[in-house]
């Protein structure tokens, strides 16, 4: 890629080699040989914005790319842009709670109210 392109120049990337919108919500991450610089775009709503990112020493580690597609949870995005090995971080596991108790209430059952 010509790391000189701009909003412009990279949606036209992602619309040709792709074949995605750049207004999809995703966030599309290029990297410059190197690897010590980052550009990004993405649609907020109202626009699309473009951020660029260098690092002063060392170089982002940079996971391999098969079919020049790379997806990254939240968290390995972050850690990846604040120039940290992404390779290290893994998302917690969440899911909803068995049950919500406040005051040793058990939320959806009968109570009497704690005043």
């Amino acid at each position: 890629m010509d790391f000189r392109k701009g909003h412009e120049g990279l949606a036209a990337l992602v619309q040709s080699h792709f074949q995605k919108k750049p207004s999809d919500g995703a966030v599309y991450v290029f990297r410059a040989k190197r690897a010590d610089r980052l550009k990004m775009i993405w649609w907020d709503g109202t626009g699309l914005v473009m951020a660029y990112k260098r690092l002063e020493q060392n170089a982002f580690k940079w996971p391999a790319i098969r079919d020049g597609v790379l997806r990254l949870d939240p968290a390995q995005f972050e850690a990846l842009f604040a120039g940290m090995d992404w390779r290290r971080v893994t998302a917690l596991e969440t899911r909803p709670p068995a049950a919500a108790e406040w005051l040793g209430v058990r939320f959806g059952q009968a109570h009497k109210p704690i005043f």
